[in-house]
């Protein structure tokens, strides 16, 4: 790399490094570490250790999110005086060490950009997913199923934990419909952009005259709620089957009426789960389940009230058409609402999909601040 295009990615890495400090209002981040820090040397601070317990996870987090700033502020003085010195006395050996450093720096620059643009209300809260197929028999149902792989290899190289709660096989190939759990550090921020219907273009393996079909499949994506938010439900309200466990899953399937399957009588939402050991447990995690779409459902019925106030009509939500997957007469994966493409087509369906999602968080905070 030529001093020219490392002094020209250095300055493109100033403009970041002076956004981020705007953003971060650093008298407020440490008014607030003060603050929570003076609450927790408090007598009666552990008196209810889960708002304790709350309290420290958010002090560390603003903790992280300044002490990381720092981190990237040093190391990006460090390369400019290291290019002032390879100015000076030119070398060949530093001008690679150089490059290698702008190279682990651009890294750090887009992973503190994109924690940043992870700052929603639910963002930092594990992941509850639904794959649903969409009219078109078993080409949807196996359509459903790669997208539940592309999920699955996507969870497993960001470290998060892929739980599969319920699984409802296809007759032929592909899934019915399966819900997941996937925990970890902003899973839900991460997921959030793959909340809609996508579509599939592709010469069909189950079509024997080799024709091209289009195939659709709903994702949907919600935030797992902590005990901290309560949600009313009337046990009168709700219908509980129990059955036997079916498709994938663990060791008790087939075995035992372990699965449960919860119906909400007034909004008709169901959530089942067969993945764990004992009815109980499936009971346990089907309400969960069910809590954070009734609170899914409310928090979706505020904003239509806000939007309706405001007068401001969204076109994208769940239900409509976010991404289109072209296997066929050419390789392309395009995002409807950011435009973000790649001819990748098999990197995207083996899990590659931090682009997408990056480029999602951008067009978010777009929206949300127009000017």
């Amino acid at each position: 790399m030529e001093i020219s295009e490392i002094q020209n990615n250095l300055n493109e890495l100033e403009v970041k490094l002076n956004h981020f400090r705007r953003s971060l209002d650093f008298d407020s981040l440490n008014e607030s570490i003060a603050i929570n820090e003076q609450k927790m040397t408090e007598p009666n601070f552990w008196d209810n250790q889960e708002k304790a317990q709350k309290l420290i996870n958010e002090t560390n987090v603003i903790k992280e999110k300044s002490n990381k700033f720092k981190e990237l502020e040093q190391s990006f003085e460090d390369t400019k005086v290291a290019l002032d010195l390879l100015r000076e006395m030119p070398d060949d050996s530093l001008e690679k060490e150089i490059s290698t450093d702008l190279q682990k720096l651009n890294s750090a620059f887009h992973n503190y950009e994109l924690n940043l643009l992870l700052s929603g209300k639910y963002d930092q809260h594990n992941a509850l997913v639904e794959i649903h197929p969409g009219a078109g028999g078993t080409e949807a149902m196996d359509w459903a199923d790669m997208l539940l792989r592309m999920y699955k290899r996507y969870s497993e190289s960001h470290h998060l934990k892929f739980e599969i709660e319920n699984y409802e096989a296809g007759d032929e190939a592909g899934v019915k419909s399966v819900s997941i759990r996937i925990e970890g550090i902003n899973a839900f921020g991460l997921l959030k952009s793959e909340n809609g219907v996508h579509r599939l273009v592709r010469i069909s393996p189950f079509d024997s005259a080799k024709r091209r079909h289009t195939s659709f499949a709903s994702v949907e994506v919600i935030p797992e709620i902590d005990q901290s938010i309560k949600i009313d439900i009337n046990p009168d309200d709700l219908r509980i089957d129990v059955f036997r466990s079916s498709g994938a899953g663990g060791q008790h399937i087939n075995k035992t009426s372990s699965a449960v399957r919860i119906t909400h009588l007034p909004t008709g939402i169901v959530t089942s789960s067969q993945a764990q050991r004992s009815q109980i447990q499936n009971r346990e995690t089907a309400m969960n389940m069910l809590r954070a779409k009734l609170f899914q459902l409310e928090e979706e019925k505020k904003r239509k009230q806000t939007e309706a106030l405001k007068g401001d009509q969204q076109n994208i939500n769940f239900g409509s058409q976010i991404r289109s997957y072209v296997f066929h007469p050419y390789n392309m994966v395009k995002d409807h609402r950011t435009n973000y493409e790649t001819s990748d087509v098999n990197g995207v369906m083996d899990g590659k999909i931090d682009d997408f999602i990056y480029a999602f968080l951008q067009w978010q905070l777009s929206q949300q601040n127009p000017n």
